[in-house]
């Protein structure tokens, strides 16, 4: 197989890649829609620039080496465009440039001072800057994925490559024509590898966007709508297996059910716009205040309850200063601002405890002896 199959190979294969991730791409979020749509731009590009090159010999060598380059450099700048969007950093575009002096400078080295050695070096440079540019994105990200660390091993591998291409065009220089000339290992090597980022480099892209979903669906599940602290459901869960391995090792584990004072009232009166807001004020002030290995939830309504690793008497204490937090941040919503208030009843685990219900029944307990008390305070039993 010479340079030219191989590239012709290699810009089906990016096509054919760009072409199921554009059928996609309506599937996919809307957060995630600009970089799909930028990683596709970048595959199409490359496999516009691979074309190009492919069929460079039938064309005035000083306008298709240019526009073939820049066109390859485009689409790099579209992917690094891409893994931006992706982990939502701020546009810049600024790299465009990148990819205009990229296509000055090849036209430079193929029409005015015709070079071979400095066109693919120069070519290799801008390459390289990019890939790494690539690289330092998905290096940054807060994200673990396993599909990240495959995109990010492959721009490096592709880096690299280029740097040892760069490497082999400057002391090569005179014994190959040009970069289709099928005597040289690395013109048939060059269209393959370029092919990895389009083929296996959309694939891990692909793989990202799914895991991102993937999170998304978990955390939606696991968390409550409105306040974004843990929902029911993961309250549930977590309390039991704090419960089962308090017993299991004899072990402090105590827990508080809180509830708003006076919420009925701040409906009634401010409407519930305001009163979705208290609640995510008081859902806030629990998880700024909450100390390490305190996990607070939404029970439901203005009910919250609050995980602790913790024995009675610290665990009331913990309560005593969250209910404290509360009272002292006021809350301003529009023209209003509200002083809220909180009832908690704490309860410690007993031997006699069977299952989660057991604790909840007594905080609560507790809890209505708080109300009943004139509100604002902790009550423990």
């Amino acid at each position: 197989m010479d340079p030219t199959t191989a590239f012709v190979i290699a810009t089906l294969m990016m096509l054919l890649n760009g072409g199921i991730l554009g059928l996609m791409h309506r599937d996919l979020p809307e957060g995630l829609r600009p970089a799909a749509f930028s990683w596709r731009l970048g595959t199409l590009l490359v496999a516009g620039g691979c074309i190009l090159l492919a069929v460079q010999h039938a064309l005035p060598p000083g306008f298709v080496l240019p526009v073939a380059n820049a066109l390859l450099m485009l689409g790099l700048t579209a992917y690094w465009r891409a893994l931006r969007q992706f982990d939502g950093r701020p546009e810049s575009l600024h790299v465009l440039w990148l990819a205009l002096v990229g296509g000055v400078g090849i036209g430079w080295f193929s029409a005015i001072r015709p070079d071979l050695a400095a066109r693919v070096m120069f070519a290799s440079a801008v390459w390289v800057f990019l890939f790494v540019a690539c690289a330092r994105v998905l290096h940054r990200g807060g994200d673990a994925a396993r599909s990240r660390r495959v995109l990010l091993g492959l721009f490096v591998f592709l880096a690299l490559f280029m740097v040892l291409r760069g490497g082999y065009f400057a002391f090569a220089a005179g014994s190959v024509d040009d970069i289709l000339d099928r005597r040289s290992w690395m013109n048939m090597a060059t269209p393959l590898v370029a092919a990895i980022l389009p083929v296996i480099g959309t694939t891990a892209f692909l793989l990202m966007c799914s895991e991102r979903i993937r999170r998304q669906w978990e955390h939606a599940a696991s968390t409550d709508a409105l306040t974004g602290l843990a929902n029911r459901r993961t309250l549930t869960r977590i309390g039991s297996e704090r419960l089962d391995r308090a017993q299991a090792r004899r072990q402090s584990f105590s827990l508080a059910v809180v509830d708003v004072d006076h919420f009925k009232s701040i409906n009634d009166r401010y409407g519930h716009d305001v009163g979705d807001i208290a609640l995510r004020h008081v859902a806030d002030t629990l998880a700024a205040s909450a100390s390490p290995g305190t996990v607070p939830g939404r029970q439901g309504g203005e009910e919250f309850v609050v995980v602790f690793d913790a024995d009675a008497e610290r665990a009331q204490l913990e309560a005593e200063r969250l209910r404290t937090a509360i009272r002292d941040a006021r809350l301003r919503a529009g023209e209003h601002e509200l002083q809220l208030t909180v009832s908690i009843g704490v309860t410690h685990v007993a031997s006699t405890d069977r299952s989660l219900d057991d604790l909840l029944r007594r905080a609560d307990q507790a809890l209505y002896a708080a109300k009943a008390g004139g509100r604002d305070r902790v009550v423990a039993v």
